[in-house]
């Protein structure tokens, strides 16, 4: 039977872990509690903080004792991280406890796959929980009161993430016999035709995950490729790249695309949206954009098309980590355009950003067998771009 994890403090939050161990059980499932304290060893656990700590790379002695609090809680959370995802009789983590121990316990979290059950109870979980989420399953539960002591309040709130974690381990959701293979697409307002047609003509043979690309929107798909709940991407919509290296407001972060360079997924890209710096409503625009070409979306979203030496940048982002991508790749130019306002008679019409970002996808790439660039005289939302898509993730991942 698989195990609900319970993780917290034991020198300071013994009690409360004891008592939702003594609640998991009482469900009817099995549990290991496991001490991440930084200073002190608790008493009970099954597994000390001194046998998560000799998980950190660098050994126990980067983690336990530190006199700078903010750098043990950093290096346990990296030690959990490693020792929780060896595990392999995972039915549920419970974590219980205070921002120290929330950042502990989800940072292990984040890196479990989707699908496996993450419960945390915390005092800061009726704030911005998104550093502590991110683009995972995480479920954040508001302790009302403080993890400090056992009371009529945190008995019934602890009592219910346990039995509500407990219901997880013994009720694992299996798999359908007719589930299709997942496939991940990116869109954005600006891509919806080309997408469109794209999820369209896959639907009969995969199950299609659309994901909005807002910067959790792309992290989100990834994150599906690292738990190999896709077969394969159909990365239409990049814009994230834009946000990042230009300072937008939906960026992705320094590992976009890492997830396709670990798992060796096939993989069809394009250029969707690089044309475009997202920002709020036009008066939050940053004031050293001030003179650039905007265009209003709508009342919530500005865009800003990007400059020649951006598109520059962007495709120089793009092909490194294309060329770091060891499964079957195809990266495909749509060289009439990449936006819906991105050709002639719109608003970010821009041949000479257009031909920037080509040059730079160009010039950095680095053949290879496993990988082909492909150049179309079409624009991104055209149904032969859309066509071409799908036939090379036919092509590469015999679908």
């Amino acid at each position: 039977m698989k195990k609900v994890y319970v993780i917290g403090t034991l020198d300071t939050k013994g009690a409360e872990l004891r008592y939702a161990v003594e609640r998991v059980r009482a469900a009817g499932a099995q549990t290991v509690l496991v001490d991440v304290g930084t200073q002190l060893s608790g008493q009970g656990a099954d597994i000390s903080s001194v046998e998560i700590a000799a998980h950190h790379p660098q050994g126990a002695a980067a983690v336990l004792g530190l006199a700078d609090r903010g750098q043990a809680v950093s290096a346990m959370a990296k030690a959990l991280t490693a020792w929780l995802g060896a595990r392999n009789d995972i039915g549920a983590v419970l974590g219980l406890g205070g921002s120290g121990n929330t950042a502990i316990v989800t940072e292990a979290m984040r890196a479990l796959p989707i699908g496996v059950p993450k419960l945390m109870v915390s005092t800061v979980a009726s704030a911005n929980v998104a550093p502590y989420v991110g683009p995972n399953d995480i479920a954040m539960m508001y302790s009302v009161v403080d993890v400090a002591g056992l009371n009529a309040i945190s008995r019934r709130v602890i009592g219910n993430a346990a039995n509500a974690a407990a219901g997880m381990a013994l009720g694992a959701v299996p798999e359908a016999a007719n589930d299709k293979p997942g496939l991940g697409l990116t869109m954005f307002g600006v891509t919806t035709a080309c997408a469109t047609s794209v999820r369209e003509a896959m639907e009969a043979s995969h199950e299609v995950y659309t994901f909005h690309a807002t910067g959790t929107g792309g992290q989100s798909m990834e994150k599906l490729a690292e738990s190999r709940l896709v077969a394969g991407l159909i990365d239409i919509t990049t814009t994230e790249v834009a946000d990042l290296l230009v300072g937008g407001i939906f960026p992705c972060t320094e590992d976009r695309f890492g997830a396709v360079i670990r798992t060796g997924l096939p993989y069809v890209g394009s250029v969707g949206a690089v044309d475009m710096v997202n920002f709020g409503a036009r008066q939050t625009v940053p004031a050293q954009f001030a003179g650039r070409h905007f265009h209003v979306h709508n009342a919530q979203v500005s865009l800003m098309r990007t400059t020649p030496d951006e598109s520059r940048r962007i495709g120089e982002f793009i092909v490194s980590r294309i060329n770091r991508m060891p499964g079957p790749v195809r990266f495909l130019l749509p060289l009439q355009g990449v936006s819906a306002i991105d050709r002639p008679g719109q608003p970010f019409h821009d041949p000479v950003a257009d031909t920037a970002l080509f040059a730079a996808i160009r010039q950095g790439w680095q053949p290879a067998a496993n990988r082909q660039l492909l150049e179309l005289d079409a624009h991104i939302n055209d149904p032969a771009f859309a066509a071409a898509l799908v036939e090379n993730f036919r092509a590469i991942s015999g679908a």
